[in-house]
C-alpha cells in the first residue's frame, strides 16, 4: 500500500477515535433519554477505528484538544450544536473515504454506515431547548429590532448615555416581560403542550439581549460612541445567534444572517432620522 494513503487512513482513524472519545464524554453529561443514542454512535466510531485499523496495523492516539473543545462547546451551546458541528466536519472526511474507494473497497461500508446508520441516530437526539429555538429567535429579533431602534432615537434625542441606558432598560425589561406573556398566551391558544417554556425562553432572549445592548451607555460617556458600540453588539449578537441556528437547523447562514441584520439596522436607522426629528421639532434638550 501506498505510503501517502496509509497516512490518511490513519488520519482517518484519529478521526474516528477523537470522535469515540468524544460522544463517550458526551454521554456522561447527556440524560437518560439521549445518553444510550450517545453512546451507541459512539460504538460506531470505535468500530470504524477497528476496521481502518486492521488495515493499517497500526493504534493511533485521539486528538486531545479536539476532545476538549467539543466538551466545552457542548456546554456553552448545547449537544445538538456540539454534534452537528462536529459532523460538519464528518462529511468533509466521507469526501476523503470515497477517494480511498478504488483502492480499499471496505471504505465504501464505512461511508454507507457513516451517512445512514449514525444519521438516523443522531435524528433521534432530542433536546429541549432546540424545540424552542422558533422563541428564541421570536424574543431576540424583537429585542435587537425595538431596542436598537429605541436606543438610536432617544441616544440623539436625550445625548446623555446614562438617561439614555436607564430609559432603555426599563423600556426592555417592560418589553421583556410583555413579550413572554403574548408568548405564552399564543403557544396556549395554538394548542402547544409546553406553553410556560415557550415563554420563558422568549423571555430569557428578550432579556439577555436587551442587557448585552444597553450595556455601553452605562460604560461610555460619549452618546455617539454609545450607540456605536452597542450597535456593533448587535451585530455581533445577530451573528452568533445566527450561526447558531443555521448549524442545529441546518439552514444557509448568509441569508439568515443578512436579513435579521438589515432589519435590525434598518430599524435603528430610521429611528435615529425619528429621533432626530423629534429633538429638532420640539427643542429638547437635557
Amino acid at each position: 500500500m501506498r505510503s501517502e494513503l496509509v497516512e490518511r487512513i490513519i488520519g482517518f482513524q484519529r478521526n474516528e477515535i477523537t470522535e469515540y472519545h468524544v460522544y463517550l464524554k458526551l454521554a456522561e453529561k447527556a440524560d437518560k433519554k439521549n445518553a444510550p443514542v450517545l453512546r451507541k454512535i459512539a460504538e460506531d466510531e470505535l468500530r470504524h477505528y477497528n476496521e481502518w485499523r486492521r488495515i493499517t496495523g497500526e493504534d493511533v492516539e485521539p486528538d486531545r484538544w479536539k476532545i476538549r473543545k467539543y466538551s466545552l462547546i457542548s456546554r456553552i451551546f448545547g449537544l445538538t450544536f456540539a454534534i452537528k458541528m462536529m459532523e460538519m466536519g464528518e462529511n468533509e472526511a466521507e469526501s476523503a473515504y470515497s477517494d480511498v474507494v478504488d483502492e480499499i473497497p471496505e471504505a465504501e461500508e464505512i461511508i454507507r454506515d457513516e451517512t445512514t446508520h449514525e444519521q438516523m441516530l443522531i435524528s433521534m437526539i432530542d433536546e429541549e431547548k432546540i424545540g424552542y429555538v422558533g422563541s428564541m429567535v421570536l424574543g431576540l429579533n424583537d429585542a435587537l429590532v425595538e431596542l436598537t431602534g429605541a436606543l438610536a432615537g432617544l441616544s440623539f434625542a436625550l445625548q446623555n448615555t446614562r438617561l439614555t441606558g436607564t430609559v432603555a432598560l426599563i423600556t426592555g425589561i417592560a418589553a421583556a416581560m410583555s413579550m413572554a406573556s403574548s408568548e405564552y398566551l399564543s403557544q396556549k391558544s395554538e394548542g402547544a403542550e409546553h406553553p410556560g417554556k415557550a415563554s420563558f425562553y422568549t423571555g430569557l432572549a428578550y432579556i439577555l439581549t436587551v442587557l448585552m445592548l444597553v450595556a455601553p451607555y452605562f460604560v461610555l460617556t460619549s452618546y455617539s460612541w454609545a450607540l456605536i458600540a452597542t450597535l456593533v453588539v448587535g451585530v455581533f449578537i445577530i451573528f452568533l445567534f445566527t450561526f447558531f441556528v443555521s448549524v442545529v437547523k441546518e439552514q444557509r447562514f448568509r441569508r439568515l444572517f443578512l436579513e435579521m441584520l438589515a432589519i435590525s439596522l434598518g430599524v435603528a436607522f430610521a429611528s435615529f432620522l425619528i429621533g432626530m426629528g423629534v429633538r429638532m421639532l420640539f427643542g429638547v434638550d437635557v
